[in-house]
């Protein structure tokens, strides 16, 4: 019988493993935006609109990533206790 519940936890424990990491994403659009030259005051505002949204996704990554590592921490202890009770029966 397939084991859904192991397929799952495999699946989100190992799904950061093979992503580039978004810090290095973001690292390279930064030196992107930091290279254009702009030609007009319109152009100018663009891009300092897009380093705006841009600090904006890092703040939000950085508190998602902080969240995900709480989480995958509560989930070894649940299995970890878990794997304790199954002993003790």
């Amino acid at each position: 019988m397939i084991d859904l519940r192991k397929m799952t936890r495999q699946f989100l424990m190992n799904e950061g493993k093979q992503q580039v990491k978004w810090q290095t994403l973001i690292q390279s659009v930064e030196e992107a935006l930091s290279s254009i030259r702009t030609g007009s005051l319109r152009d100018t505002r663009r891009v300092e609109l897009a380093r705006h949204n841009l600090k904006e996704i890092k703040r939000h990554l950085r508190k998602a990533n902080e969240r995900i590592d709480t989480l995958e921490e509560q989930l070894r202890i649940l299995e970890e206790n878990n794997n304790v009770e199954k002993k003790e029966k």
